[in-house]
């Protein structure tokens, strides 16, 4: 297997996570009798250009189907980041009703509407069907497809250039980067301004969030890396935020290299403090399975010592991340009850692999178990205010990640 950016052969295990089902193939209850496929979740480290990443074992056109699972509107948090990044990029950029926003995985609008509110124009780009129907529904017209080079070049003989063009958590999680970015220099007007969001590889190691790796995720991203990729493709990173989102996101701003905005420092320093740390060396991505190892244990440890002393345990959250780190851990439904989740095209379905049932808020409520452990831990404060009642009958919430702790 070679790099998917650089070609060279990788070598380098980052880590082994075994084999897991697609993350987001919720089960149906015919469906818990038949056979699961599984596919190898192994990540590798490119010792050349340092992209993390997985090798294409599920193909992306049988993940990102009319079948898909997740809607981004389901988050209030996540609601709140999309409308502030709104209102921050219309007076930064100058947008107005002669500008042209187009959003690439675009999903049910949860994006796109702030835009639309303040009549500008926009578009989305999204492959899952039933996602972009929902934002039909709110009058946010899409283009149902995969985004890359054909695509770009077909919008961009219908004069639909961007002068923003954006994608939040799409960057990690297309199998041809390459193309990708290429795609969005083809799209992107002279003048225009590239944003994308992506969980950052640093924070990933640091903290330990070895259950942000699934099959949709094919690159794990430093910006040391990613400066790289884009500036191959004629494309200049001018500015950089750290942002708290996903356990820690990076939100890059790139332009064409002929573009007017001048570069920020923030550029030299963050890659001044990823170097610091490492990340043009492989000593900083060696180790990590032993930090994964250590979450396995600490966390079978305390489901079987409640499960000994009677204790009802539920989860909270049918994230993906959820099912990466109940597969890797091998925890099944007798360990865990149950899981909520607020979503109902997930409610009435079981989790792969461990055959968890996915349940409506009123379980819990009904149920009044000891422990409820957040799987989606990034929104361990959202999700511990809008649980709080469980203190009325002594409940307690446990956080898996970085290392187990119980609140």
């Amino acid at each position: 297997m070679n790099c998917r950016f650089c070609q060279t052969e990788l070598t380098h295990t980052f880590i082994d996570l075994v084999n897991s089902p697609a993350s987001n193939s919720f089960l149906t209850k015919e469906q818990l009798n038949e056979p699961e496929v599984f596919y190898p979740l192994k990540v590798f480290t490119c010792h050349h250009c340092f992209l993390v990443q997985i090798d294409e074992y599920k193909k992306s056109d049988a993940i990102f189907n009319g079948e898909y699972v997740y809607f981004s509107s389901y988050s209030t948090s996540w609601l709140a980041h999309a409308k502030a990044y709104t209102e921050k990029m219309i007076p930064r950029f100058g947008l107005d009703s002669n500008s042209q926003v187009v959003e690439i995985a675009s999903n049910d609008g949860y994006l796109l509407q702030y835009f639309k509110e303040k009549d500008i124009p926009v578009l989305g780009i999204e492959p899952t069907a039933n996602t972009a129907a929902v934002a039909a529904g709110k009058g946010i017209e899409s283009v149902i497809a995969f985004f890359g080079t054909t695509l770009a070049e077909k919008l961009a003989a219908e004069n639909r250039k961007a002068d923003l063009l954006l994608g939040n958590n799409v960057l990690a999680h297309v199998p041809d980067i390459v193309d990708f970015v290429k795609g969005m220099k083809l799209l992107l007007k002279e003048t225009g301004v590239i944003t994308m969001e992506f969980p950052h590889l640093m924070q990933l190691i640091d903290n330990n969030q070895f259950d942000t790796i699934y099959h949709e995720h094919f690159s794990y991203l430093s910006f040391f890396t990613v400066k790289q990729i884009f500036e191959s493709a004629g494309l200049v990173l001018f500015d950089v935020e750290e942002l708290p989102t996903h356990g820690g996101s990076l939100r890059i701003y790139a332009k064409h290299k002929e573009g007017a905005h001048a570069v920020t420092e923030n550029v030299a320093l963050l890659l001044e403090k990823e170097i610091r740390k490492g990340t043009n060396r492989l000593s900083y991505y060696e180790g990590f399975q032993s930090k994964a190892l250590n979450v396995k244990l600490e966390l079978n440890q305390f489901l079987t010592d409640c499960k000994k002393n009677g204790k009802k345990i539920a989860a909270y959250g049918a994230a993906a991340k959820g099912n990466t780190l109940l597969n890797y851990c091998g925890v099944k439904n007798d360990l865990i009850d149950y899981v909520v989740d607020a979503n109902p095209n997930k409610q009435d379905k079981w989790l792969p692999a461990s055959h968890i049932p996915v349940v409506s808020e009123v379980q819990l409520k009904n149920d009044k178990p000891d422990y409820v452990l957040i799987l989606p831990w990034n929104l361990e404060k959202e999700i511990m205010e809008q649980l709080s009642y469980i203190r009325d009958w002594n409940g307690k919430f446990v956080v898996p990640i970085p290392t187990l702790k119980i609140v």
